[in-house]
């Protein structure tokens, strides 16, 4: 490697465009341009002052390979550092795959709050149509009644009809929270309800945004073992605990039209939350390791 091709792969490892890095040397672009393809060789000046941006000795540039990766600043290092080629090309497949699972995961969550929300904006105007009479549910002044018609179980608003395997169940529910609570209860706890839901929504979102930026990081980069990798899991981990709390709060106020409130935390997803934590705290470990061996155990070749 010359140093047109040192000086190339450590523009790029700290993120300058050639416009930037002619800047900070204090010439102009073509300059660096002619350096880089070798048609030009910096003065001994701008070599010195290569040397401070990128902390680097003079024979990290001129040298025919960077060997001296101690002399490096971290965030060079972590740029050089690199899995062996047959574990990355899978590490890299397996994280691409789940980049996608994740980006998908983040439109229909989308979706689903949209639908959420369209339902809020409908509760009230459906409520506002039901009545309970004699025992007797109607919508919309139309007796609602329940059939069993061909082996199947009809739903009758006045003449129309519907099929529906669960519309018995879910009549005589519907009469038994009209018959113990105001439509004023009925509507504001179902508001509520569906908010959490929204945030819940929102929040698995975000847990799917973060995830897509986890391993899209995974795919691109060099290494796994980032602190920006280690923050995105912890921040997965502190909303999937949001989640849990609001999941339960939803499960108490729908409880609550039932006379039938208990509390119900889900033990899978408290384990699945402290795994997170467990994924974060070897990611760090990982990350602190490969500062204090400056990255060599991944580089090393059979």
């Amino acid at each position: 490697m010359k140093f047109g091709d040192n000086l190339k792969k450590l523009r790029k490892a700290k993120k300058y465009s050639q416009d930037q890095l002619a800047e900070k040397v204090g010439v102009s672009r073509q300059s660096v341009s002619k350096w880089e393809t070798g048609d030009a060789y910096p003065e001994m000046n701008n070599i010195l002052e290569l040397c401070k941006i990128f902390h680097c000795k003079i024979n990290d540039l001129i040298n025919d390979s960077i060997i001296d990766i101690e002399s490096l600043d971290e965030e060079v290092k972590m740029n050089v550092v690199k899995f062996k080629k047959e574990k990355q090309k899978k590490f890299k497949t397996i994280s691409k795959l789940l980049e996608v699972i994740t980006k998908i995961g983040q439109i229909c969550m989308y979706i689903g709050i949209t639908g959420m929300v369209i339902a809020m904006i409908a509760v009230p105007i459906l409520l506002n149509k039901m009545e309970l009479k004699n025992d007797e549910l109607y919508f919309d002044n139309k007796i609602v009644q329940v059939e069993e018609k061909n082996d199947d179980i009809i739903i009758k608003i006045g003449d129309k009809e519907l099929k529906n395997s669960n519309s018995a169940d879910e009549i005589n529910k519907v009469k038994e929270v009209m018959t113990n609570n105001s439509k004023t209860k009925i509507l504001t706890t179902t508001i509520f309800s569906s908010a959490l839901i929204v945030s819940v929504m929102v929040l698995m979102s975000l847990i799917f945004k973060k995830g897509n930026k986890l391993f899209k990081n995974l795919h691109d980069g060099d290494t796994p073992f980032t602190r920006e990798n280690v923050n995105t899991i912890k921040k997965i981990a502190y909303f999937s605990i949001i989640i849990v709390i609001l999941q339960s709060l939803t499960n108490i106020s729908i409880e609550l039209l039932s006379k039938q409130a208990d509390l119900n935390i889900n033990m899978t997803s408290i384990f699945e939350i402290l795994l997170l934590f467990a994924f974060s705290y070897i990611f760090e470990y990982g990350y602190e390791i490969q500062l204090d061996s400056k990255g060599k155990i991944y580089g090393e070749e059979d």
